[in-house]
C-alpha cells in the first residue's frame, strides 16, 4: 500500500511506524511543513494505560521513549495558602521535541521518507497513493479541502504554555486571587532540567487584567510575579508562547474516500485532562491494527478498515471530550468553588472529568481520603470517619441521618420521598396519582429511623395521561380525561391535550390548594416537603420561556413558595424541586437556573432538588450516568444553597463522590424496585 501522511506530529509519526512493522512492503511518506527540531510545546504526559498500549504496539519505540522518561505519582494543589498533596497517581513525561526525535530515528530506521519544511496548502499536491491520512492537526489543511462535518468551538478559558527551569516532583494546580478574578496554573515537570507551566483563567479576567494587551515580555513578567510564591525564585520560559483559546474538533466523520482524519485533525480534548497526545498515538494504534485485521489489498478492504477504525476509536474518543469538556468547565468556573474547605475543593478538583471516583482517589492515596472523609464529617480530631453517604445531614432543625434518598420504601436511605402528590383532582399526572397526603405511612418510616418528604405536585398540562406502564404521556382518551390549566395554551406534546391558560382566579386557587396541603402534610408528620416546579408541569412551565410567554416568569412560583412556608412549619426544610436547564432551544439555560435557585433559596426554600430537561416532549436530554451531577455543582456553588441530586446515580461510590467533592448534599439513589 502507498500511504500519504500529511503531518509529522506524533500521531502521523507514529501510524507510519507501526504500518511500515506490519508490513515492510508499505510505501510511506510523510509531509510536514516545519523543520525536524521544531515544536511550540513543552512536555507531553502519558498515563500507565498509555503506555501498556504503545508497549505492546511496538517495543522498541516504546524502550525509546520510557528511558528519558521523567516519572512521578502526585499532585499538588495550592490553594488558601495550603498545598495538599494527593499520591498514587503515576505519570509519566518526555519533552515533545525528544518523542519527536525518538519517532522521526524509528521511522527512518524502518524505511518512512520524511519530507521536513515541505509545505502543502493544496491536497492535489500529495503523490497519488492508496491511503491519504491527515495528521496535520487542529488547522488540518487536508481536513478543510472535503467535507468532514466538522465542528469547532473554543471551551475553557484563555490559556498560554510556558516552560521553567524549576523541575516539579509533582503535577501540581495552584490558584492566585486577584483583583481581576482567579488565574490558575497547570504545572508538570518533563525532564531532569525542565517543567510545562500552563497559565490559565477565564477570558473576562484575562481581559480585566490586561492579558490581552501585553507583549511576550510582560505577559511573563505578569505571570511571574502572580506565581513567583511557585516558582521560587526560578524563570519561566517562552517558546513563541501566546495567550490562545482551545479550540475543541468533532467531525462527523473521520474518512473520505481514502483519505483518512488521525489525531487532533479528528478530535481534540481540552489540555486540562492531558490526553491529547495519548489520544493520538492511541488513534495510531487503532488504524494499523485495522489494516492488519482488513488488509489493503483493494479500496474495499481499505474501505472495511477505516470504517473499522472510526468505529472502535468513536466512542473511546467521545467520552474523553465528555471528560476533556467536565474539566474545562470546572475551570472555567472554579472561581465559584473558592468557598470550599481546601480538602473538599482539592477532591473536587481531581474528581472533576469523572474519571477518579471516591473508591479510586482511597485506592491511590487512603491517607489523602481518610482526612477528607474525617473533614467531611466535621470531626478531624477523631482516627476514622465513616464515608459520606453515612454521615448525618443538618438542613434546618432536621437532621437527617445519612445521605440517601431514595422514592418508596426506605431500605436504609436516611430520607424517604414520595411519588408525586397532587394537590387537586385536576392537577393528577394520571388517575393513579393520589390527591393528598392522608393515606401515606409515614409512621412505618420513621420506625425505620428515616425522615420522610412529601412531594406536592400540580401536572399542568402533562396531566391526564395513562399510567407511565402504558407509555410516557400518552393522553387519556377523551371521556377519561379533566381539562388542564398551564401558563399558556401550549401543550406538552403533539398529542397532548391543549390546556387552558389559567387565569388569575384559577391561579389563585392553586396556590391555596398547595398551601392546604402543605398544612395537611404538616399535621400527618412529614418531616420535609417539596415542591413540584420541575419537568413541565404547573409550576415549571410558568418558568421557561418556552411555555410562559410573560416576563415576569417567578412571580406564580414565587407565590406558591411563599404561600406553603407560611403554612408549613418554620422548622421544617422546604425543598424545591426544580429544572434548571430546558436543554432545548431558546429555552430556560443553566444561567437562569441558577438565577431561579438564588430566588427561591432568598424566599425560604432550604434546598433545590436538581433536575432537567422535560420541560417540552423535544428537548434534548444529555443522559449518562450522574448527569445531572455537574448542574448540581454549579447551583450550589454559584446559587450558594444546598442541593439533592439524582440522575442514574447506582452506587455509594458514585454518592460519596458527589458528597465529598461539594457537588450535592443530598444524592437520590436509582436502585431497582426488588433490590
Amino acid at each position: 500500500m502507498k500511504v500519504c501522511v500529511l503531518g509529522a506530529g506524533p500521531a502521523g509519526l507514529y501510524l507510519s511506524i507501526l504500518l511500515k512493522k506490519a508490513d515492510p512492503a508499505h510505501e510511506i511518506e510523510i509531509f510536514e511543513r516545519n523543520a525536524p527540531g521544531a515544536t511550540f510545546g513543552w512536555g507531553v504526559v502519558f498515563s500507565e494505560e498509555t503506555l501498556g498500549e504503545l508497549r505492546d504496539a511496538d517495543y522498541a519505540t516504546f524502550l525509546r521513549i520510557t528511558d528519558t522518561f521523567a516519572r512521578w505519582d502526585a499532585i499538588d494543589i495550592r490553594y488558601r495558602g495550603e498545598v495538599l498533596r494527593s499520591r498514587g497517581h503515576g505519570f509519566s513525561a518526555i519533552a515533545r521535541k525528544k518523542l519527536l526525535a525518538i519517532l522521526q530515528e524509528r521511522c527512518r530506521e524502518l524505511g518512512v521518507v520524511l519530507h521536513f519544511e515541505t509545505s502543502v496548502e493544496d491536497p492535489a499536491e500529495l503523490p497519488e497513493a492508496d491511503l491519504v491520512v491527515a495528521a496535520d492537526g487542529v488547522n488540518s489543511v487536508l481536513r478543510r479541502s472535503r467535507d468532514f462535518g466538522t465542528r469547532s468551538a473554543p471551551q475553557g478559558g484563555k490559556y498560554i504554555w510556558y516552560g521553567t527551569d524549576l523541575v516539579l516532583d509533582a503535577f501540581r494546580f495552584s490558584f492566585a486571587e486577584t483583583e481581576h478574578g482567579l488565574i490558575q496554573t497547570h504545572s508538570y515537570p518533563f525532564d531532569e532540567h525542565t517543567s510545562t507551566v500552563i497559565v490559565e483563567c477565564p477570558e473576562p479576567t484575562w481581559r480585566a487584567a490586561g492579558l490581552d494587551r501585553m507583549s511576550e515580555e510582560e505577559s511573563i513578567n505578569f505571570c511571574e510575579e502572580l506565581f513567583a510564591r511557585d516558582l521560587a525564585g526560578h524563570r519561566l520560559l517562552s517558546n513563541k508562547s501566546a495567550w490562545l483559546s482551545f479550540p475543541r474538533i468533532r467531525n462527523r466523520r473521520w474518512s473520505d474516500g481514502n483519505v483518512v482524519l488521525l489525531g487532533d485533525s479528528a478530535h481534540t480534548a481540552h489540555f486540562s485532562i492531558g490526553s491529547g497526545t495519548k489520544l493520538a498515538m492511541e488513534d495510531a494504534v487503532s488504524l494499523a491494527n485495522a489494516f492488519v485485521r482488513h488488509g489493503h489489498h483493494d479500496r474495499a478492504a481499505i474501505r472495511a478498515a477505516l470504517v473499522h477504525y472510526e468505529l472502535e476509536r468513536r466512542p473511546v474518543v467521545d467520552r474523553f471530550q465528555q471528560a476533556a469538556a467536565d474539566s474545562a468547565g470546572y475551570f472555567e468556573r472554579v472561581r465559584h468553588h473558592t468557598g470550599l474547605p481546601p480538602r473538599q475543593f482539592a477532591v473536587n478538583l481531581l474528581t472533576r472529568s469523572g474519571r477518579i471516583s471516591h473508591a479510586n482517589l482511597a485506592m491511590r492515596d487512603p491517607e489523602f481520603v481518610r482526612r477528607a472523609d474525617l473533614d467531611f464529617a466535621g470531626e478531624p480530631d477523631r482516627l476514622f470517619a465513616p464515608p459520606p453517604f453515612l454521615t448525618p445531614l443538618r438542613l434546618g432543625k432536621a437532621v437527617i441521618p445519612n445521605r440517601l434518598v431514595v422514592t418508596g420504601e426506605p431500605r436504609g436511605a436516611g430520607l424517604v420521598r414520595t411519588e408525586p402528590i397532587a394537590v387537586s383532582e385536576d392537577g393528577r399526572i394520571t388517575p393513579e396519582t393520589p390527591v393528598g397526603v392522608g393515606s401515606w405511612p409515614v409512621g412505618e418510616v420513621h420506625e425505620s429511623g428515616a425522615l420522610v418528604m412529601a412531594c406536592l405536585t400540580h401536572a399542568g398540562r402533562r396531566g391526564a395521561t395513562r399510567p407511565a406502564r402504558y407509555g410516557v404521556d400518552v393522553p387519556l382518551p377523551e371521556n377519561e380525561a379533566w381539562p388542564l390549566v398551564s401558563a399558556s395554551a401550549v401543550p406538552y406534546g403533539p398529542l397532548s391535550q391543549v390546556p387552558k391558560a389559567a387565569g388569575e382566579a384559577e391561579l389563585n386557587r392553586i396556590r391555596d390548594e398547595f398551601a392546604s396541603a402543605a398544612a395537611e402534610a404538616a399535621t400527618a408528620g412529614f418531616d420535609l416537603l417539596e415542591l413540584d416546579f420541575a419537568q413541565g408541569r404547573l409550576l415549571a412551565s410558568f418558568l421557561s420561556p418556552l411555555t410562559n410567554p410573560a416576563e415576569d416568569r417567578l412571580r406564580f412560583p414565587l407565590e406558591v413558595l411563599a404561600a406553603c412556608r407560611e403554612a408549613w412549619p418554620e422548622e421544617r426544610p422546604l425543598v424545591v424541586r426544580l429544572t434548571v436547564d430546558d436543554w432545548a432551544p431558546r429555552g430556560a439555560t443553566i444561567e437562569d437556573g441558577v438565577a431561579y435557585a438564588r430566588a427561591f433559596a432568598e424566599a425560604g426554600a432550604s434546598m433545590i432538588h436538581v433536575e432537567a430537561g422535560q420541560t417540552v416532549a423535544e428537548s434534548r436530554p444529555v443522559y449518562r450516568r450522574g448527569f445531572l451531577t455537574t448542574l448540581s455543582d454549579r447551583v450550589r456553588a454559584e446559587a450558594a444553597v444546598p442541593t439533592l441530586v439524582g440522575g442514574h446515580l447506582t452506587t455509594t461510590d458514585e454518592v460519596n463522590t458527589v458528597l465529598a467533592a461539594g457537588r450535592a448534599d443530598l444524592c437520590l439513589l436509582d436502585v431497582p424496585v426488588e433490590a
